[in-house]
């Protein structure tokens, strides 16, 4: 077919010129093709979007470019191969094996491509009933595109005539090396895995280190280093291998948030203290936004160098940073109310000077005059 192809141009264009009339046809009906397999991905890609399942919408975005691009780079392929062959250039006998690459590196593509809508619709509400762990999907998507990745090149590789087995022992004698020459690299890699496995934190906790100044919300768990933005908006930058060596304290699983406050009053009511701890330890029991499951202690504790001083301790049921303020807002103030309805008052720090007999103050000396 080719070669009625060619004897047709060579008929209408003369022998001189034919091949490049050959050349700009394949190229430009690559061209055109990849264009109108892009417009039908995209017509298909709406009509998939009507659908319910988002999985058809994922497999079509993700063979789309790769499809436009095997169809573009097959037609300048074939044309350079036939450039190759008029001029009589060895580079003809590389538009086989080049092919073949193509193919792999672009179902390779369709692979990653894919990977990642998938952990898009796996961990997004909009697409699932029960998203599943953002974390866990992200370090699943990233092992399977690594292990994409390594098995397109090295079929690639072996394609063009390279032994894969000999790679395969280079990189078992070289990996020694390299390992002690990256143990830092290594030692991040391996502390990204242990997070991945143990889930200290994932992607959007609030964490925080008593031993480092570390203190932020998680954004992004990576190989080498993880993101966390700070409450001032910084990104802060912590290498993975910092987390095998120091304790971190992980806010966000909270059960239940803490309410300990020390409250003082005058000595001149000390008639009226127990009153007021009882008041209170009601208000707090019937209070609907403290668990009452848990322990709740109104106490007095101590009599304080210019008050008497009682405690509040108690859990509030939401761990909302800011509810849990409002509510203690809510609840020191009913404690101000409280402690004013029993005629009492909050103390603040005085002193009292007792003088043990009394002054006299006389008058000015006169003094004679001489």
């Amino acid at each position: 077919m080719l070669e009625n192809f060619e004897n047709w141009l060579i008929a209408h264009t003369g022998e001189q010129y034919f091949w490049w009339v050959e050349i700009f046809i394949i190229v430009f009906t690559a061209l055109i093709l990849g264009y109108l397999v892009n417009k039908l991905f995209l017509l298909l890609g709406e009509r998939a979007g009507k659908t319910k399942t988002v999985w058809d919408d994922a497999l079509i975005e993700a063979c789309r470019r790769p499809g436009v691009w095997l169809i573009w780079v097959l037609g300048v392929n074939f044309a350079a191969g036939i450039a190759a062959r008029v001029a009589a250039s060895d580079w003809y006998r590389l538009v086989a094996p080049v092919n073949r690459v193509a193919f792999v590196l672009l179902g390779a593509l369709f692979l990653v491509n894919f990977i990642r809508r998938a952990e898009r619709n796996l961990v997004h509400p909009e697409y699932m009933e029960d998203p599943l762990d953002e974390t866990t999907v992200k370090a699943v998507g990233k092992l399977l595109r690594i292990s994409v990745v390594i098995t397109a090149i090295l079929i690639a590789m072996q394609t063009f005539g390279y032994s894969i087995s000999g790679v395969l022992a280079f990189g078992g004698i070289g990996g020694l090396a390299v390992g002690f020459a990256a143990k830092d690299l290594l030692a991040n890699f391996f502390g990204g895995l242990m997070i991945y496995l143990d889930r200290p934190f994932s992607v959007g906790d609030w964490v925080r280190s008593p031993d480092k100044e570390i203190e932020g919300t998680v954004e992004d768990i990576g190989w080498r280093l993880t993101r966390i933005r700070t409450f001032d908006k910084r990104p802060l930058y912590i290498p993975n291998a910092v987390f095998t060596s120091i304790s971190v304290e992980n806010p966000s699983r909270m059960l239940n948030r803490r309410i300990y406050e020390t409250i003082g009053v005058r000595y001149q009511d000390v008639d009226r203290i127990a009153a007021v701890i009882s008041d209170i330890k009601d208000m707090l029991l019937s209070h609907p936004d403290i668990d009452t499951k848990q322990i709740i202690m109104v106490n007095f504790t101590s009599f304080a160098p210019s008050s008497l001083d009682f405690f509040i301790y108690t859990f509030t049921k939401t761990t909302v940073w800011a509810e849990y303020h409002r509510i203690k807002q809510d609840i020191l103030l009913k404690v101000a109310r409280i402690i004013s309805d029993h005629g009492a008052e909050i103390a603040y720090p005085t002193s009292t000077v007792h003088v043990a007999e009394e002054l006299r103050i006389s008058g000015p000396k006169e003094i004679p005059v001489q």
